[in-house]
């Protein structure tokens, strides 16, 4: 069966950026939000290097990169890692001369009340969720403020706007995030490095299809776009903040949650 003519005027629709000879970093780029980031970047002209966990899961991604027509390099971290981090900064810019975008993704959850919340479990997702974008972006600010240039995106998340029962650590982790994200921009904005990020409301993924479709249904309702939104809409939006058109956008939040929290 074919697409609908909306999913079709949609993809007809998509936003278009230069990105020719610039190089991006996209971590937790195996799935989901991640994945989508990475294949519009490199549908964009960018190359990518993806950076997840699950080997086998990146190499996959960066194979359907590449038979688009795109070009990608896939690197297993532990984004909690600061010599793995490192290294994948290293070796970026040892391959292509630069980095130009990095686009922090990747994140955990762990949920479960307060009372009830291990160490771990706290430990566990805010060394992925907010320790990793700082490696992350401490790893690539030298190399941009030295070229005098360079977009870094967060995927931070509603829920660390509004917080969210049974998510105090990712709760946390995310408002960590947004804040970093705000002090970060403005201590390279001299040198024309912009730091924003976007918050995703409910959107389709594995996350989400666990909740099952009568949970689904009732998240609907709490929206007033009356559904969930789907990975690319997210990855449009960090294509916008990726473009150099938006070098006046910085230390910024764009939400998107199709109307929940405005």
């Amino acid at each position: 069966m074919g697409r609908s003519t909306e999913a079709k005027d949609a993809v007809a629709a998509r936003l278009k950026v230069d990105l020719s000879g610039q190089v991006a970093i996209v971590t937790g780029a195996s799935q989901g939000i991640g994945r989508a980031i990475a294949e519009t970047l490199a549908a964009n002209g960018a190359t990518v290097a993806l950076v997840a966990r699950n080997a086998s899961k990146i190499a996959a991604v960066a194979a359907a990169i590449r038979a688009a027509g795109g070009a990608a390099e896939e690197f297993s971290c532990d984004v909690s890692k600061a010599d793995s981090v490192a290294a994948v900064v290293d070796s970026t810019v040892a391959k292509f001369g630069r980095v130009d975008i990095l686009v922090n993704n990747a994140g955990v959850t762990r949920d479960t009340l307060l009372p009830r919340m291990s160490d771990e479990e706290w430990d566990e997702v805010i060394a992925t969720n907010l320790r990793g974008p700082f490696l992350f972006m401490r790893a690539v600010s030298r190399p941009m403020m030295q070229q005098r240039y360079g977009r870094i995106i967060n995927v931070a998340s509603v829920v660390g706007q509004i917080g969210n029962p049974g998510q105090a650590n990712y709760s946390a982790s995310k408002a960590g995030l947004i804040g970093m994200t705000r002090t970060v921009a403005k201590e390279l904005a001299g040198r024309k490095v912009t730091v924003n990020a976007v918050a995703p409301g409910f959107i389709a993924s594995e996350m989400t299809a666990a909740l099952g479709p009568l949970v689904l249904e009732e998240v609907k309702k709490r929206v007033p776009a009356k559904r969930i939104g789907e990975p690319w809409e997210v990855a449009e939006a960090v294509l916008f903040l990726a473009a150099p058109s938006s070098a006046y956008v910085t230390a910024q939040v764009l939400t998107v949650d199709g109307g929940m929290i405005g």
